[in-house]
Parts: C-alpha cells; structure tokens; sequence
C-alpha cells in the first residue's frame, strides 16, 4: 500500500512539474520567438511588398499593413500556444538526440524548418502570391521555425535547471500565474494537455517502460521515427518550393 502511495505521489509530481515546464518555459518563450518573431517578418514583408497589398486578409487572417494591439495580441496568443506545443514536443525528441548540445540545436532547427514550413507554404492564397519579393516570404516562413527550434532546447533547459529562479518559492507558483493571467485562452490548451501529462506521467513510472525506454532497440526505432518526420518534412517543403516558385513565374 505505502509503494502504491509513493507512486501517485510520483506521478502526482511529475505531472505537476511537467504543466510548469508547458507553461513557464512554452509561453514566454513562444510570445518571443513566434509571436514577436512573426510581427517583425510582417512588418518586413509589408515592407518589401507592393502597396496594393496593404489592407488585404492574408492567410493567417491578419490585415496586411495594419497595426492594432488587439491583432497583435492575437499574435502573441497563437506564439503562447505555439510555445507550448513546441516544449511538450521538445521533450518527446530530446532523449533520442544525437551529439553535443550545439548539434542538437541544429538539427532540431532543422528538422523544424522542414517540417513546420512545410505546413505554411502553399502555392495558393495570398502569403505567397502577393507578398515579394517570393524568395523572402518563402525563407521568413521557413526560417522563423527554424530558429524556434534551435532555441527551443536552451529555453527549455533554462526552466528546467535545478538552480532556475523559476523554481524557486515564491516564482514557482507565481511565474505560472503570470503566464496564464497574461495568455488566458492558452488554460484550454493546458487543459486539453493535462491528461495526457498524467498518463505520461503514470507510464513512465513503471519499471517495465523506463526498461523499454533505455534499451537500444526502442531509443533506435525512435530515431528512426523522428529522423522520418523530418525527411518527409524536407521533401514536403521542397515540393511546396517548386510549386510557389513555379506559380510566381508562370
């Protein structure tokens, strides 16, 4: 009876531990990278493009050319959200990185331009019909993913040391609330993540999975699964290049 205790307590913990990294290390550092990070390219690709843009709804349903604080705080919400899957994400790869932590970095920044940019581009539709020159719209969409992952594992490890501010009383509860307060749609996304944190949780604290987890077959068939995500990303975004390049030509 006390084992079974001191594992729910385990993975009451753990569970507890893990929503903190989602949103402590997810939120701020989304807001940053991809919210900040996309206003700035906007802004450079209004620049660039004709003025016959401005005014127009782009993809994304952002007004072109127009700067509120209501559009741009729906900027930084979606990089709040973005953050937070990119961490939890993050987690899932990293035990099965290869190399030194500066190599990591690359090949997660990588593998996140492929395959992220391969979600973005699209031959059709305004980002990437009107907005020039074509080349840099293509390069902002797949270069912001690509930074967000390489600086996704730094940001993480931050939050995550033991000797973190974050982790100390009172910035432990109080850092999350900011957070939260600050971005409060992201509570459905943390909610709709809770469960699967806790059955994560459960699973990883049985004897039986941490000794699948360590053993050279599974860390080798995960490799395998996500070196796969990120090739079948590389030639996603190098078909959606042709067709971009060759629909801005034809």
């Amino acid at each position: 009876m006390q084992r079974v205790m001191l594992r729910h307590v385990d993975i009451v913990r753990r569970s507890l531990e893990q929503m903190r990294l989602l949103a402590v290390g997810g939120i701020p550092f989304g807001v940053v990278v991809a919210g900040v990070g996309s206003r700035l390219l906007m802004l450079l690709l209004r620049v660039t493009s004709p003025d016959n843009v401005r005014g127009i709804q782009s993809d994304d349903d952002f007004e072109i050319g127009r700067f509120t604080l209501g559009g741009t705080y729906n900027l930084l919400l979606l990089g709040a959200g973005v953050g937070i899957i990119g961490i939890g994400t993050y987690q899932l790869v990293a035990p099965h990185l290869l190399g030194p932590s500066w190599f990591r970095g690359i090949t997660v920044g990588l593998a996140s331009g492929a395959v992220v940019g391969s979600l973005l581009l699209h031959a059709d539709g305004v980002d990437f019909t009107l907005l020039k020159p074509t080349w840099l719209a293509i390069t902002c969409f797949i270069a912001l993913p690509a930074v967000f992952g390489l600086l996704v594992g730094p940001a993480f490890a931050a939050v995550k040391k033991p000797t973190s501010w974050t982790r100390r009383r009172p910035w432990l509860v109080v850092v999350p609330l900011i957070c939260v307060v600050c971005f409060p749609p992201v509570l459905v996304l943390l909610a709709f993540l809770s469960p699967i944190v806790v059955l994560g949780a459960a699973v990883a604290s049985s004897p039986d999975v941490q000794q699948l987890r360590s053993s050279t077959a599974w860390i080798n068939i995960m490799r395998a699964l996500w070196m796969g995500i990120a090739l079948f990303g590389l030639v996603a975004v190098i078909r959606d290049i042709s067709q971009i390049t060759a629909s801005s030509t034809g």
